[in-house]
């Protein structure tokens, strides 16, 4: 069997809905479908992508790496086909954009590298600091751009943003973990479990904020500004934590198990991630192109964003 773009699609949208239904409805195609492609796929290749579970399905280690290449299959696919010499040509000239530490290192370096792919004259010019910090630099016009969270955005009135991915947070447990394998969990059945808190960024501060919205603490055991510590805790079973599928890995570092289960569906936010600009300002040819490029990637609907406007922008 050859590799299809449609069964890299229907994999790669398995793997962000977490169901092979919830997927079929995304694509509008029918679940026998979905489950034919991956079907295939894993025969193919000669491994288990998924493990199947009773409310949907998770990545293994396999499906996890084969992940990443199915992603940059279809996003040179896409370039491939929406390839305009106008625009390798035409843009020039250098745009500034921020990131913060979490976003730089788990989502925005490869979209930024196919923004270059298909802007080559563009010199991208790129930082890393607190949200907060490139929220003011983009209000100074120090910056063009800023791929952030835009969940957490604070300059909501001078900033315009597009979402552009949506990342569900998920309890991370040990393999054999006695929650291993539920769902639908309310934060009251881990209250008692020791809790490994990361505070890279505002990881902190999030998860504190809903934890007290449900009037429940966690029991924290060690608090840390390493995902990667943070994953061998878990793993090692020296504690649980709630964190994003963005940051989410099914191994640790020294080769033990990861398992998720969901948590009761609206208390726990998911995070937002996307770019934003200057609202207050003209967005220049070059920045614009580069949203328009994001927003068709990531099959945002609306096209061009608007123009400037000093009105409030509801958080997407």
């Amino acid at each position: 069997m050859e590799l299809t773009l449609k069964h890299a699609r229907y994999f790669v949208a398995a793997a962000q809905a977490g169901q092979v239904s919830r997927a079929a409805v995304e694509l509008n195609v029918s679940q026998s479908a979905v489950t034919t492609a991956i079907r295939d796929l894993e025969a193919n290749l000669g491994v288990q992508l998924f493990e199947r579970r009773p409310r949907g399905v998770a990545l293994t280690e396999a499906g996890t790496r084969f992940l990443r290449h199915a992603k940059e299959l279809l996003a040179v696919a896409h370039e491939a086909m929406n390839l305009s010499a106008d625009d390798q040509t035409r843009l020039r000239g250098r745009v500034r954009i921020g990131m913060s530490y979490t976003v730089a290192g788990y989502f925005a370096i490869p979209v930024l590298a196919r923004v270059k792919r298909r802007f080559a004259g563009l010199d991208l010019s790129l930082c890393e600091d607190r949200r907060d910090v490139i929220e003011q630099e983009l209000v100074q016009g120090r910056l063009d751009l800023a791929i952030i969270l835009t969940s957490n955005l604070g300059e909501r009135a001078l900033l315009d943003h597009v979402t552009l991915v949506q990342s569900k947070r998920r309890l991370w447990l040990p393999s054999g973990h006695r929650l291993a394998g539920r769902d639908d969990l309310p934060l009251s059945v881990i209250e008692d479990e020791p809790y490994i808190l990361l505070t890279v960024d505002e990881a902190k501060n999030t998860q504190i904020r809903y934890w007290q919205d449900r009037q429940v603490s966690p029991r924290i055991a060690f608090e840390t500004s390493s995902v990667e510590a943070v994953r061998t805790m878990v793993a090692s079973g020296m504690g649980i934590t709630v964190l994003s599928d963005m940051v989410y890995r099914p191994w640790s570092l020294d080769g033990q198990r990861i398992e998720t289960s969901d948590i009761t569906e609206g208390v726990v936010p998911q995070m937002m991630i996307g770019v934003c600009w200057n609202a207050q300002a003209p967005l220049g040819p070059a920045p614009r192109a580069i949203v328009d490029f994001l927003m068709q990637i990531f099959g945002i609907d609306h096209q061009t964003p608007p123009d400037p406007r000093p009105s409030h922008h509801p958080q997407v």
